[in-house]
């Protein structure tokens, strides 16, 4: 199965990982090491994450105060967020919609 991070999600990665960098070197890495084990995860096993609603879940990282929100079709896993859990639950919200049409024309094999 494939997967995608929105480019607002990679965003939250990348910001995250320079933020734990910053404070302990070898932890921004660490950190996108664990998200990415989550993703590998999500890739064998999508329906893995609990539910937010019919559409979209989540996994909450194993070392840090991170959830992976995601969208899963047949083929692939779809990214929208990597939340911190102390920020305002559904910040994330606005990128749902154009989330799940982007997905849908994946699957379709619209956009590659």
């Amino acid at each position: 199965m494939n997967y995608e991070f929105h480019p607002e999600a990679e965003h939250d990665l990348y910001e995250a990982a320079l933020r734990y960098e910053a404070e302990v070197r070898g932890l921004g890495r660490r950190f996108g090491d664990e998200v990415i084990r989550v993703v590998g995860l999500l890739r064998e096993h999508p329906d893995m994450g609990a539910r937010l609603d019919d559409d979209l879940r989540h996994f909450v990282l194993r070392r840090f105060p991170f959830s992976v929100v995601y969208a899963a079709t047949p083929d692939l896993v779809y990214i929208v967020a990597v939340a911190h859990g102390s920020r305002e639950p559904g910040y994330w919200q606005s990128r749902v919609q154009d989330s799940a049409a982007q997905a849908a024309a994946i699957s379709k094999g619209s956009i590659s």
